[in-house]
């Protein structure tokens, strides 16, 4: 799995003071009972002697028969530990270390797997990082209806088979999936929803997906090429080049330039050369993004990337005249 690095290590620097944190707490709590219970402090250094016994009778000449009558011994010095706290009104396990996840201990890890709690952490952090947390609330393959689009047989038929496609590329998404989309068509028949969607599922597999609109990700540039902050602080584009895929939405809103035209050269460029996923949403047609583009950007996009046309009514304006008639 590829999730976003700055995550991974965010997160793992915030599971590592968890586990501190907890033992750190058990420890005060059993300073506190120490200092009210005196015995408890005494009850407590014999069940850790009866420990170290137990590890050593394993290599005794009857290590079964003693290992038994240490652990009865064990199991003697703990019910009195427990009488004596609840004497005191403390519950059994007042001393314990109480992790959030009692499962991997706060680590992470089980065994040397990574623990679900862990995993759901980085998808969490993922979405936020990727720019469609958002989006993702409500947009969804799952609430993704092709019912606006029955009003036209080949629009229905063209975007049923498109978003099979798209969410069987989603849900079987790995670190050998090189596959680029450019989805065009009007403003309003899905092209953000379905982008969001396949974004939602690469993200839960745990690869890192970058979600940046066309002018966002030229404001990126512009500050990193012009910006006027010291190195420390300057604007970090490598997610622009190394994330696993990159959804840029809107293209063709941006202001045109020269500038701009390298920037988006020199990512769709490298993406392709490195065998990178990504995905491109616009509004304009073939010719309109030649004109805008020129051919050294278009011919990239239609060489290595698959159109996907999106047909229809604009979905805003069908749900608001629906809406209107109640429905």
């Amino acid at each position: 799995m590829a999730y976003n690095r700055s995550d991974f290590i965010r997160i793992r620097e915030e599971y590592s003071k968890k586990y501190l944190k907890a033992r750190e707490a058990a420890d005060a709590r059993a300073r506190e009972l120490y200092e009210k219970i005196p015995e408890l402090k005494t009850l407590d250094g014999i069940l850790a002697g009866t420990a170290a016994k137990i590890m050593g009778a394993v290599c005794s000449n009857n290590a079964e028969e003693r290992i038994s009558e240490l652990r009865r011994e064990n199991e003697r010095l703990l019910g009195e530990r427990a009488k004596l706290l609840a004497a005191y009104g403390y519950p059994e396990d007042y001393t314990d270390v109480h992790y959030e996840c009692e499962l991997c201990g706060d680590t992470g890890y089980v065994d040397t797997k990574m623990c679900g709690c862990m995993k759901k952490e980085l998808i969490l952090a993922g979405y936020r990082s990727s720019g469609i947390y958002g989006l993702m609330q409500t947009q969804s393959f799952e609430n993704f209806s092709l019912d606006y689009y029955r009003d036209s047989e080949e629009a229905y038929s063209m975007m049923k088979q498109e978003v099979a496609l798209l969410k069987k590329y989603a849900e079987g998404f790995d670190q050998n999936t090189y596959k680029n989309f450019i989805f065009i068509g009007n403003t309003g028949l899905g092209k953000t929803h379905i982008s969001t969607s396949v974004a939602v599922k690469v993200i839960e597999r745990g690869f890192d997906v970058h979600y940046v609109s066309a002018c966002s990700m030229i404001s990126d540039f512009e500050e990193r090429r012009f910006g006027d902050r010291g190195s420390d602080e300057r604007v970090d584009l490598s997610r622009y080049y190394e994330s696993d895929l990159l959804i840029i939405d809107d293209f063709g809103t941006e202001l045109t330039n020269q500038f701009t035209l390298s920037c988006f050269y020199d990512v769709i460029n490298t993406r392709i050369i490195n065998r990178k996923s990504t995905i491109i949403n616009t509004n304009l047609n073939r010719q309109e993004l030649n004109s805008r583009y020129g051919d050294r950007i278009t011919s990239r996009l239609f060489g290595e990337y698959l159109p996907v046309l999106f047909l229809g009514k604009d979905i805003r304006e069908q749900k608001i005249s629906g809406a209107k008639r109640g429905k």
